[in-house]
């Protein structure tokens, strides 16, 4: 049924959405709707299913339509009322948002929490399952853009649905999200003005890189069934730009490698001279909205911002707002060694494509989050990009009296979170050799008077430390820890500050809020720098006995030369408590800006020590916000614990082996000496035997074997039938007693 707007002068027709109801408004009436106004009219939702919602592009999408009020997009965009108040509002209008279902490709994902705005959950469905779920949905969106494996599932599905159109009982429209890759072997067109931009109009001219042939395929597909009865089954193809945003996936490399600054310089594969068509994924979920709600008569819908960046471009800007700042090009062949790279990442990043979102720009109601691409918008990119992976720095100081362990336990903390170290020292040694090796360099493009400041300022430090015996004053020393502390890589990990600041007045020359931060009048709180000020501070104390002896107990080659001689320590501890009596001290300043300190006493020197109060300090803090490990790392460790059991199996079956061959030698030992034993046993009944018949052989000998020889030799002579009688007969006549 058409759901229509009626302008009662013109008689004109208005389509609103597909919603059952009829409605006559005058123009003025449409032009005037608020989006309260709106979803009085739909007052409809709509159930969505999308595909792997566990992937990056369809969980945003799910995200994005889940706050949005079906029809919304629909209100001109001169009346419409802020994003933020619409989406307040959904929460009290849920019924008339869009409801999201969703297969989801892990088990393990789809019972993660932060899955509320998916309504139902689905896994491993056959295909007669999936589509009893798809016949009850109004939208079906398939997003193939970063698994080809759904390509297969995608084709089936519109297929299936185009076959059960006679059992709709309500129309339906299918959105398959493709990506511009189907473009990227297009001719030009203007062979002579190659700059000229596609647009949606020359769909029907393009032709695909070779690895993306079957997504060109179902591009075509998708639009052909959509031909038949489009007030039925409607069907559109959104080709995406590569996306960017929410968490990064193509360009996630990049936003990595420049945020952990393991590499002095990103790598720029190739020359980097070619343009990348993009998108923002909250604008492409803008571009489906705006599909769900207008139903255009467009089938093929073209969905980038407006930017032309090259490749280099990007990668510059992501390098500068978030890492070293420095780039170098390398060959294109070392993008297939990197593991985080898939094979459509790499080819994403080596398209060369002008396209323009004509259509979509002309016709629909998008509130843009980055029209004007990611080079412009970097700075809010990467701060979802931080928001999204929940890669938020931590920032920590650690005081104390001297020699309490400040900096073991720095160290420490600094290895659980993966955070820098900021010592004193350490923080003007490297200022000095920063300094020295900028002042050597010079560079022809910089001007003279900025080449000259990094040698005025080494020569400054220079004097002023041969003015007081090596130190430095305040001034110098706050400027170099500022600069550390706003250095990348301290501004994106975080830091641990390591026994500074000492005084109440250099915490806050040290934490000063810069010039372009607001200050609030009205605040009693001393104004101070929100980025690099610290969010946990640790005051580790112990009596000045154990102070003592502990230094007393340290090698000498590691107290000499140091403030921890005899004669200077106690100095220096009588200098620290004297300060933290006074009236204003450095922890009266973080207690003024309501920044909790916990002190925690030492008791003991030993590891186990410093592994308890390393312990209580990760209780306070929390868990890391940092990347794990990265996936060489945990291929090493793998590799590392296989190692370590092959050995220890090995091990195991040389013990084995090993007790096995003592026991076979001691079981052969044994058996060697019980036979000797049983042999000595024999031979001594034997010899008991032999000893025991002499008297009877003897007896025999000369009372019976005589008499009884002599009987044998006559039986043997007469030869009697009967020889045991004819003997005994015999015996018995000659007995030698009966005679």
């Amino acid at each position: 049924m058409w759901n229509l707007f009626i302008n009662d002068t013109r008689n004109e027709r208005y389509p609103l959405a597909d919603t059952g109801v009829c409605r006559l408004v005058t123009k003025d009436a449409y032009n005037s709707t608020k989006a309260e106004e709106v979803k009085m009219i739909v007052n409809l939702t709509k159930r969505v299913f999308i595909n792997s919602l566990d992937s990056y592009a369809s969980k945003c999408i799910a995200e994005f339509l889940s706050a949005r009020v079906v029809g919304a997009s629909l209100v001109g965009s001169d009346e419409q009322e802020d994003e933020e108040e619409n989406i307040s509002k959904v929460s009290k209008v849920k019924e008339e948002t869009f409801e999201i279902v969703g297969t989801f490709a892990n088990k393990h994902e789809s019972d993660e929490e932060g899955q509320s705005h998916v309504l139902e959950k689905y896994y491993q469905l056959k295909n007669e399952e999936l589509l009893v779920h798809l016949m009850e949905c109004d939208v079906i969106i398939y997003n193939i853009t970063e698994h080809a494996d759904q390509i297969e599932e995608a084709s089936w599905a519109i297929s299936a649905l185009h076959n059960e159109m006679a059992r709709f009982s309500k129309p339906k429209m299918f959105i398959l999200i493709s990506t511009i890759m189907t473009w990227a072997l297009s001719k030009p067109v203007d062979l002579e003005d190659p700059e000229i931009p596609f647009t949606e109009e020359d769909y029907r001219r393009r032709k695909a890189h070779p690895n993306f042939k079957e997504h060109i395929n179902i591009e075509k597909l998708v639009v052909k069934l959509g031909k038949k009865n489009s007030s039925l089954f409607s069907t559109y193809v959104v080709a995406s730009g590569v996306q960017y945003g929410m968490g990064e996936q193509v360009f996630h490399y990049f936003f990595k490698t420049s945020w952990l600054g393991d590499l002095p310089e990103v790598p720029i594969f190739g020359e980097g001279t070619n343009v990348i068509p993009t998108i923002h994924i909250s604008d492409l979920a803008g571009v489906i909205q705006n599909v769900i709600d207008h139903k255009p008569k467009q089938q093929y819908l073209v969905a980038v911002d407006d930017s032309q960046n090259t490749f280099e471009d990007i990668v510059k800007k992501i390098t500068f707002v978030l890492g070293p700042g420095k780039t170098k090009k390398v060959p294109k062949e070392d993008a297939f060694l990197i593991r985080d790279l898939t094979q459509m990442d790499i080819d994403a990043l080596f398209v060369n494509l002008r396209v323009e979102a004509v259509y979509v720009k002309e016709n629909f109601n998008i509130h843009w989050v980055c029209q004007s691409g990611i080079r412009d918008n970097m700075d809010r990119v990467v701060e979802e990009y931080k928001r999204t992976r929940d890669l938020l720095p931590i920032r920590v100081c650690v005081l104390g009296p001297p020699a309490v362990g400040k900096s073991t336990v720095s160290e420490r903390i600094c290895k659980h979170y993966k955070l820098h170290h900021i010592h004193l020292q350490e923080a003007i040694s490297e200022a000095l050799a920063h300094l020295e090796s900028a002042s050597k360099t010079e560079d022809p493009e910089t001007e003279a008077e900025d080449s000259a400041m990094p040698s005025e300022f080494l020569e400054t430090l220079k004097e002023n430390m041969e003015q007081n015996e090596g130190r430095l004053d305040d001034q110098y020393v706050i400027r170099i820890l500022r600069d550390k502390m706003k250095s990348k890589p301290c501004w994106n990990q975080g830091f641990v500050l390591d026994g500074f600041p000492k005084t109440y007045e250099q915490a806050k020359n040290l934490f000063y809020a810069d010039d372009d931060e607001p200050e609030d009048m009205s605040s009693k709180i001393p104004p101070f720098n929100k980025n690099i000020i610290p969010e946990f501070v640790f005051f580790l104390d112990a009596s000045d006995e154990f102070l003592k002896n502990r230094v007393m107990n340290l090698p000498e080659s590691l107290v000499q030369g140091t403030s921890y001689s005899q004669d200077q320590f106690p100095l220096r501890l009588t200098s620290f408590r004297k300060r933290n009596l006074e009236d204003e001290n450095v922890l009266n300043y973080f207690e003024e800006l309501d920044i909790h300190m916990e002190h925690i006493e030492v008791t003991g020197g030993g590891d186990e020590e410093k592994l308890l109060v390393t312990e209580r300090v990760v209780k306070t803090v929390g868990k890391p916000k940092n990347y794990g490990p990265t996936s060489q790392e945990l291929e090493e460790e793998e590799r590392r614990n296989a190692d370590r059991r092959l050995r220890k199996e090995a091990r195991e079956r040389a013990d084995t082996e090993r007790m096995e061959a003592d026991e076979a030698k001691q079981r052969a030992a044994r058996w060697e000496e019980w036979s000797k034993c049983l042999e000595e046993v024999k031979k001594q009944e034997h010899d008991l035997l032999e000893a025991q018949s002499v008297p009877l052989r003897d007896y025999l000998m000369k009372n019976v074997m005589p008499t009884l020889t002599q009987g044998l030799i006559e039986c043997c002579k007469t030869r009697p039938k009967d020889p045991v009688d004819f003997l005994a007969e015999y015996l018995f006549k000659n007995n030698p007693q009966a005679e």
